[in-house]
C-alpha cells in the first residue's frame, strides 16, 4: 500500500510515492515550467527519465504522473494522497482531511500566501479530479507554529489591525521543524515534552525555530516567508522604512519592490553570482570577495537568531542543523558555531566534515547548552505520517458507525 505526496507550486508539481509500511520512497519526480511550451516531467524510478509534457497544465501533469503509476502497477494500491499547503492561517493547528469547507479556508488564506496557496489548491483539485474516491489530506507549513504565544506572534501594530485582518507572524517550514523535533528527541533520548531545541532549517529558504517542551514558541519567518534570515534570493528582515525609500530611489512600484526583495536579493543579490551555497563556497575559495561576503552575512544572521532565542527557552538541549545547506555545508556550520563559541561549545572538525550527504551526527558539545547536531529532515515523511494517521482514524470511525458497536480501545 502507498501514499502519494503532492507539493504543487505555481509552475511546478513535485510528487513522491511512499510505502505506507516501510515509509520508503518508491518513485519520485516532478513537472517543471508548467503552463509553458517548455513544460517537462521528470520521473526517478529505475533511473531518471525526463520527457516533454503534452498537456502543460497542472492537471495534465498529474494525469501523466498517474498514468505512469498505473502502467507500473502502483496506482491500484494508492490508499491516500497527502498535500503540502503553505498557509493555514489561524484555522489549523494540525493536518486535516480535505473537505469543501477546508478548500474554502485555503482560499481564504490565499492573500496571506498569494504565490503558494493558489498553487497548492490547483494541485489538490487536479488530484481530486483524477482520484476522487481516495481521501486527500492537507498538511500545513504553518500548523506547527500555532503554539507560539502572543508576545512572539504579534507585531507591534495597533491590535485592531491583527483582529480585523489576521496580520501576525505565522512561521513556515513547519513540517521540517516538527520532524526535526521528534527525530532529535529520539536521538538524544529525551521525552518530547521535555525537549528544548533550536531548529535551523537552512536551504534556499531558511528559518530558525525555538522549540520548548516539543512545541514551537518562536520562529524567524513571519506573515510571509520573507521575514527573518537572509536566504537564497530573499532579503530577510529589513527596516520597513526602506520600502518607500527604494520606491523613490529606484522608481519601482510595490510589485517591483516585492520581486526585488523575494527573488533578486539574499545570497544572489549580495554575491552577484548565484543563490547556490555550493557555488558561492567554491568562488569564495578562489578569492571572490562578494561570494565570501554573502556567506559571512548568512552565517552571522543565523548565529544571531540562534542566540536571540535563548531567553525564550531558558534551557537548551540542542542546536540542530537541517535542510540543503544545514545538512551539507561544512563551512557554514563551522562559521555559525564559531560565532557561538562564547556559549562554551567544543567544536569537532572531523565530525563536522563527516556530516554531509545524508550522514547525521554531533558536531559540537557544551556543558551548559547541550549539543549541536546535523539531522536530515523528511518533510515528505511527515506528510505521509499525518495522511496515514488521519486515514486510520477515518476508517476506525466508519467501522464504528457501520457496525454500531463499541470497539475495544486498542483497535
Amino acid at each position: 500500500m502507498y501514499a502519494l505526496v503532492i507539493n504543487c507550486g505555481s509552475s511546478s508539481l513535485k510528487f513522491a510515492l511512499i510505502s505506507s509500511k516501510e515509509r520508503q520512497t518508491i518513485i519520485s519526480g516532478g513537472a517543471e515550467q508548467l503552463d509553458s511550451p517548455e513544460a517537462s516531467l521528470t520521473i526517478k524510478h529505475d533511473g531518471k527519465k525526463t520527457d516533454a509534457l503534452k498537456d502543460s497544465s497542472h492537471l495534465g501533469a498529474f494525469k501523466e504522473i498517474f498514468a505512469y503509476l498505473d502502467q507500473k502497477g502502483f496506482a491500484k494500491n494508492i490508499i491516500a494522497v497527502g498535500h503540502r499547503v503553505v498557509h493555514g492561517g489561524e484555522y489549523f493547528q494540525e493536518s486535516v482531511e480535505i473537505t469543501p469547507e477546508v478548500i474554502e479556508i485555503i482560499k481564504k488564506c490565499a492573500p496571506l500566501a498569494p504565490i503558494h496557496n493558489p498553487a497548492n489548491l490547483i494541485g489538490i483539485l487536479a488530484a481530486q479530479e483524477v482520484l476522487p474516491a481516495l481521501p486527500h489530506v492537507a498538511v500545513f507549513d504553518t500548523a506547527f507554529h500555532q503554539t507560539m504565544p502572543e508576545e512572539a506572534y504579534l507585531y507591534g501594530l495597533p491590535l485592531e489591525i491583527y483582529e480585523k485582518y489576521n496580520i501576525r507572524r505565522y512561521g513556515f517550514h513547519g513540517s521540517s521543524h516538527r520532524y526535526i523535533t521528534e527525530r532529535t528527541a529520539r536521538i538524544l533520548d529525551i521525552p518530547l515534552d521535555k525537549l528544548n531545541i533550536i531548529s535551523c532549517h537552512l536551504g534556499n529558504g531558511a528559518s530558525v525555530a525555538a522549540v520548548k517542551h516539543g512545541k514551537s514558541v518562536d520562529t524567524s519567518m513571519g506573515l510571509t516567508p520573507l521575514e527573518g534570515l537572509m536566504m537564497g534570493t530573499r532579503s530577510g528582515s529589513l527596516d520597513p522604512g526602506l520600502i518607500p525609500y527604494l520606491v523613490e530611489c529606484l522608481d519601482y512600484d510595490i510589485y517591483e519592490i516585492d520581486k526585488l526583495l523575494n527573488f533578486k536579493s539574499g545570497l544572489l543579490g549580495i554575491s552577484g553570482v548565484s543563490n547556490d551555497c555550493r557555488l558561492l563556497e567554491s568562488k569564495a575559495k578562489e578569492g571572490h570577495v562578494r561570494s565570501r561576503l554573502a556567506l559571512d552575512m548568512f552565517g552571522y544572521r543565523v548565529s544571531k537568531t540562534i542566540a536571540s532565542y535563548l531567553p525564550a527557552l531558558q534551557r537548551l538541549d540542542a542546536i540542530v542543523f537541517t535542510g540543503g545547506i544545514g545538512e551539507n555545508s561544512v563551512y557554514i556550520r563551522e562559521l555559525i558555531m564559531s560565532q557561538l563559541a562564547f556559549l562554551g561549545y567544543t567544536f569537532s572538525n572531523p565530525s563536522n566534515s563527516f556530516c554531509t550527504g545524508g550522514k547525521e551526527g554531533v558536531i559540537a558539545t557544551s556543558s551548559g547548552f547541550g549539543k549541536a547536531l546535523v539531522v536530515c529532515t523528511d518533510e515528505e515523511g511527515m506528510i505521509v505520517q499525518d495522511t496515514l494517521e488521519i486515514l486510520a482514524k477515518k476508517e476506525k470511525s466508519e467501522l464504528r458507525q457501520r457496525y454500531a458497536i463499541s470497539l475495544p480501545p486498542y483497535y
